[in-house]
Order: structure tokens, then sequence, then C-alpha cells
């Protein structure tokens, strides 16, 4: 496991944010996917913090920045970034946190949600990754999704 170091609180957001949309555009153009301006917009704001962010509160923000798109135009635009994995659904908030690691099979996403400040923080863990493999063969159980949630506090919020 990768362990979770001070980076993950206190880091250069703008690089953060910066690195995330250059592997996102990266990721778009090898795969020869179409990145609109409108699904770049719309990952930028997802971007933009470290919480998991809803679709409604997508559709304020877009709207404040003078934006006028119809509800469909976000969902389409989220339905885009998450089927090509550069955003995760975290399902007990109905809500999306960008994919730290855009393109890589096999990886099941793993969050840590902070019910206090609503932070997430994505782990990779290949140890994880291959006994969620192997139990998921062992079953003969084929998932189509998947995305393991772990609720609780985050060391800032306990202090």
């Amino acid at each position: 496991m990768r362990a979770l170091s001070p980076e993950h609180v206190q880091h250069n957001h703008k690089h953060c944010v910066r690195d995330g949309m250059a592997a996102a555009e990266a990721y778009c153009v090898t795969q020869g996917l179409r990145l609109t301006e409108m699904r770049k917009h719309v990952l930028e704001l997802i971007w933009a913090d470290h919480r998991p962010v809803g679709a409604y509160a997508i559709l304020e923000r877009l709207t404040q920045e003078g934006h006028a798109p119809a509800p469909p135009t976000v969902y389409r635009a989220l339905e885009f970034l998450t089927e090509n994995g550069l955003v995760h659904r975290i399902e007990s908030r109905n809500a999306f946190i960008a994919c730290a690691h855009p393109g890589e099979s096999g990886h099941v996403p793993a969050f840590f949600l902070c019910s206090s400040c609503d932070n997430a923080i994505e782990i990779e863990d290949a140890s994880l990754n291959r006994a969620l493999k192997r139990d998921a063969e062992q079953l003969q159980f084929q998932p189509s999704h998947h995305t393991l949630e772990i609720q609780g506090v985050c060391a800032d919020c306990r202090v």
C-alpha cells in the first residue's frame, strides 16, 4: 500500500489540479476520447476540491460563472467522465471525485471519506486489488462496478 503522507492533506493544490487535468487530457488523447469544453470544465470543477461534489452543485457553479447549461448537459458530461475513468462516483454521497489514476485497469478505487470535513482521500493498494480480484474469481463473480468507500474521521478533524 502506498503510505498516506502529509501531501494528501497539505499540498500545493494548484499543482494537484494541473497534474490531474494534464493526466486526464493525455489519457483522452491516447484513447481517442473527445474531451469537449463542457466535459473539461466539469472535470476542472470536480478537481477544484478533494471533497466529492454533486451534479447540482456543479450545475450551480456553472450558473454562477455565467453559463446556463441544462441539467442533462451536466449529467452527460458526468456520464462521459465516469464511464471513461476520469472521475469516480461516490455512491454513499451521490457525488463525484476526480480520479487520481485515469486509465489504470484493474485498479479498485478505494476512498477514505471524512464524515466531518467531507474530504475524500483515494488510496492505491495493490494487495487489496489482488485480494478482491482473487475473491471475485473464486466466487466466479464478474464485477461490473467497484468503488470501496471507508467512512470515518480524518486525522485533521480528530485533533
